[in-house]
């Protein structure tokens, strides 16, 4: 049975803890040598927002994830997903996640026109009839409940056909996928001539990504693994300069009309090609020059891999996609729009700081610190207004990507030593100007993969944050049960004011 049932009224806050009591041992109902995946529509603008069912499939390959972490404890993402047994209850799998359609919520465009978008859910396959209920964080940041599926197992409908798919390449293979963090990198844009120019891309970025902490000290925690459907043209769509590819995956740049933010819209193809790999997260290598990337929390990362900056780009953009982080810088142009009374933000790295005591990472702050923190704010801007005015001239004039890599290298010369000249430099505290604000916004260090392109590591508040998830898909079962250490996290993190 197949039944979706559409919540158009938001009532009242519902917590973790309160929507799902939570079991006191890893849960047993459900088959975890397979994988199902729920693909629904996602309609809506900025005022409302409707879910439909699309189809839902059974993937050729088994279920990847930790089975003795199936709740999600990190309170991570714009949205919460959970899996319960239909009979009493049980909760049987969590996940929390962002989506395209939450970012474009927030553009100018979602006041005058409804857009569609299409998005899936995946978990273990279940032996039983089971309820999928989908919340969201309302305006103060608590979980309400907008759609509510029951799925049977034995429904005949269930699509369990599967396509040929792209070679399985292993990059890094360090045990089984249960106990691993199973990174798929999938290629789009490469031609049957470039499928080693993949290869070596791929095995490139793997030791980018492996050169950073905590990923350096984790390496053995993780899964590489490689797709490269096949394109009959090289390269993806760049709309602003006319290039337009059907390429297998559909990224393309200039997502919400950012030439640098480099998205697929087309969700149905992403998945039918990534289902060839198990996978808990994917980071799609983009074959091209120009300088973009994405990354969406629980989706995918973007990174256009023949940019002088694509090692950076790669592990700025798997920070967003694989832990949630804020972009912390906010001197670039972006197509979002501000809302002036933020609420705290769910990301671990930015803070509105509406109460200085009680900041969310206090406790990685240094006694005698002082909240808010100094920092060369003002020469910072100006010498990012410059920047940000040539970098413009340089997109409009359509120049050579070159010139845009050596206005990077300047920039990058003078913030580095300025920042890292600051006199609390490499110290935790609050710094006025994260998440695209230049004010009301504060991060956790002066410099950081998430602020700029200097040779600096993650902070130590969004490292904190990586190394969550990491645990989240390889850690053992916690004492006690997997509900225990659900409900104390839910009871602690969710519906910040």
């Amino acid at each position: 049975m197949l039944c979706a049932v559409f919540v158009w009224v938001l009532i009242a806050p519902i917590s973790l803890a309160t929507e799902s009591p939570q079991p006191q041992d890893p849960p047993k109902t459900h088959d975890p040598r397979k994988t199902l995946r729920v693909d629904y529509f996602h309609t809506g603008n900025a005022t409302e927002e409707i879910f439909s069912l699309d189809r839902v499939v059974i993937e050729p390959l088994a279920w990847p994830g930790n089975p003795n972490r199936s709740l999600d404890t990190t309170n991570f993402g714009k949205y919460f997903f959970r899996v319960e047994d239909l009979a009493d209850g049980q909760p049987l799998y969590s996940r929390g996640f962002a989506s395209i359609y939450g970012e474009w919520e927030t553009t100018g465009e979602a006041r005058s026109i409804h857009r569609t978008f299409h998005e899936s859910l995946r978990f273990p396959m279940p032996t039983k009839p089971v309820r999928v209920v989908l919340s969201k964080r309302d305006a103060r940041n608590a979980f309400q409940e907008v759609w509510r599926l029951e799925v049977d197992p034995e429904d005949m409908f269930i699509d369990d056909s599967a396509l040929a798919g792209p070679e399985l390449i292993a990059i890094q293979h360090s045990g089984d996928p249960g106990s691993k963090v199973d990174l798929l990198l999938l290629g789009d844009g490469y031609t049957a001539a470039e499928r080693e120019k993949f290869e070596r891309d791929a095995r490139r970025l793997t030791e980018a990504l492996f050169a950073v902490s905590p990923f350096a000290e984790r390496r053995s925690d993780f899964n590489i693994w490689g797709l490269c459907p096949t394109a009959e043209v090289s390269g993806v769509s760049r709309p602003s300069t006319g290039i337009h590819r059907r390429s297998p995956v559909g990224t393309t740049y200039d997502a919400f009309g950012s030439e640098r933010y480099v998205l697929t819209f087309d969700n149905r193809a992403f998945r039918e090609v990534a289902a060839s790999a198990p996978y808990d997260f994917v980071e799609i290598l983009v074959n091209a020059e120009t300088y973009g990337g994405g990354g969406i929390y629980g989706l995918y990362g973007t990174v256009a891999v023949d940019s002088d900056f694509a090692d950076y780009l790669f592990v700025h953009e798997f920070g967003h996609h694989f832990a949630g982080l804020a972009d912390e810088y906010y001197t670039s142009s972006v197509a979002y729009e501000i809302p002036p009374d933020r609420v705290e933000p769910w990301e671990v790295n930015a803070t509105t700081l509406r109460d200085p005591a009680k900041l969310k990472w206090g406790d990685l702050v240094e006694p005698g610190m002082t909240v808010p923190s100094a920092w060369p704010k003002a020469e910072f801007e100006a010498q990012a207004q410059s920047i940000q005015e040539r970098r413009r001239q340089i997109r409009a004039e359509n120049r050579p990507e070159h010139e845009m890599s050596e206005l990077f290298r300047e920039q990058q010369k003078k913030t580095t030593k300025l920042l890292g000249s600051a006199p609390l430099a490499g110290k935790v505290g609050a710094f006025e100007g994260a998440n695209y604000a230049a004010r009301g916004s504060y991060r956790p260090q002066i410099d950081c993969i998430m602020f700029t392109r200097d040779p600096v590591p993650f902070c130590a508040v969004c490292q904190r944050g990586l190394e969550q998830v990491i645990d989240l898909h390889t850690a053992p079962a916690p004492a006690g049960g997997e509900g225990k250490t659900a409900l104390v996290a839910a009871e602690q993190n969710v519906g910040i004011p």
